[in-house]
């Protein structure tokens, strides 16, 4: 287990540790910061990153070693201390542009959109990451491979400044006087995942909020004017597959529909929100309203808690995934892969409330009763005991008549017109 795989393993624990604590102080003190299938979409979008980067990280890392081999400038020693702390203050200077150009370019905001959908600020929304970013992201690091940081020294300061933004995800933090001139906080990033006209493209900072200050983008948080969270253009679905496409498919039409050559491209490298003018006058959009209604389906108490339950199952086949990822074979890799994203995807669409969400859970459940049922064992574990299997039968059918159950109660109280308890 390489130093980056040991740090994650002790910071998963602390992050739902928190994330439990945050639930439990804003319960204290009055305040509903929390809904639940909000909640699951950003972890299950945390969960899809996490396994993209199982089999993008021999790309990212792998061109970031070759550059660092054929053109590094220094030889600098990974047992240095100044090494360690320039890597990490120059890694945070290069994720401010990246950061920044995430919100300035549209191809780089499509992959990072995803990060900024919820329209609620907790220690979840630090988890809801992109499954995209390394297409492009990779570029703006390169600086540190020719000036020659090692590349154990850039994986384990790319992790630290990740980590340090967890915690600035929260609404249940203020003000913290000079710590908010200096470092990243609660307070300047809730400004950042503004959309209130005043708050919009400031605060890219990672760790240090100086960049912000140095380069002009650097705004205060206003308790006359608070913000409001999401993005523009809502994306009001559950669906994780659609949280990363969304903004690459709108551009797609964009540039498909554009009738000069120039703004086909120009759709890419543009602001996120530009668009050519003709396509505007064809194809018009609705007018931002910051008043809007959030996206927050209607759904039982008892269809919420089964939401719940099954993404703690699928959260378990996740970490187990991502502990098997170096020994399984490629093929069993993928398929355990596909299977997940398809699962999360089945269960965002019956934490939508539509019907078709049912099928779609059915149909994930009856898959997953059928892997260990034909093959006698689960991914990437083989010839199970057959009270192991007969568990792992029984929890998807038990799951299914469940989910009959709660299907057919709330097409009864449909039917009759009674209000569907939340």
């Amino acid at each position: 287990m390489n130093t980056q795989e040991i740090i994650i393993t002790w910071a998963t624990p602390v992050f739902f540790a928190l994330i439990a604590l945050e639930l439990l102080v804003a319960k204290l003190r009055g305040r509903s910061v929390y809904h639940s299938s909000d909640a699951i979409n950003s972890l299950g979008l945390g969960v899809i990153s996490q396994i993209v980067a199982v089999f993008s990280k021999l790309l990212t890392f792998g061109i970031y070693a070759w550059c660092v081999q054929r053109f590094a400038i220094f030889a600098l020693p990974a047992n240095s201390l100044w090494v360690w702390i320039s890597a990490l203050l120059i890694y945070d200077f290069c994720y401010y542009w990246l950061h920044r150009a995430g919100h300035e370019v549209n191809i780089l905001w499509a992959a990072h959109v995803v990060h900024h959908q919820s329209e609620d600020y907790n220690l979840s929304t630090a988890l809801r990451q992109t499954g995209s970013g390394m297409l492009l992201g990779w570029l703006f690091y390169l600086p540190m491979a020719i000036i020659g940081y090692p590349l154990e020294v850039f994986v384990v300061v790319a992790l630290i400044d990740l980590l340090y933004q967890f915690w600035v995800h929260t609404e249940l933090v203020g003000r913290l006087g000079w710590f908010d001139r200096v470092f990243c906080s609660p307070s300047n990033h809730r400004a950042h995942h503004a959309v209130n006209d005043k708050y919009l493209d400031k605060n890219y900072g990672g760790i240090l909020i100086l960049w912000d200050r140095l380069f002009g983008t650097f705004i205060e948080e206003d308790d006359t004017d608070p913000p409001i969270y999401g993005t523009r253009s809502p994306l009001r679905s559950w669906n994780p597959l659609w949280a990363n496409a969304e903004v690459y498919w709108a551009t797609v039409k964009d540039a498909w529909h554009a009738r000069r050559w120039r703004d086909k491209l120009l759709v890419w490298i543009k602001p996120p929100g530009w668009r050519p003018a003709d396509v505007a006058e064809r194809f018009p959009k609705p007018a931002f309203d910051i008043g809007r209604e959030r996206y927050l389906p209607l759904l039982s108490r008892n269809l919420t808690l089964y939401g719940l339950t099954q993404f703690a199952l699928l959260l378990g086949m996740a970490v187990q995934f991502l502990d098997l990822a170096k020994h399984l074979p490629a093929a069993t890799l993928v398929g355990y892969a596909v299977f997940l994203v398809l699962s999360l995807t089945a269960l965002g669409a019956l934490m939508e409330g539509r019907r078709v969400g049912v099928g779609l859970e059915l149909a994930r459940l009856l898959a997953t009763a059928a892997v260990p049922l034909l093959t006698g064992g689960w991914f990437g574990v083989s010839h199970l005991d057959g009270r192991v299997v007969a568990g792992l039968v029984a929890i998807p059918v038990i799951s299914a008549l469940v989910l009959g159950w709660l299907a057919i109660s709330a097409a009864g109280r449909e039917d009759s017109g009674k209000p569907i308890p939340s």
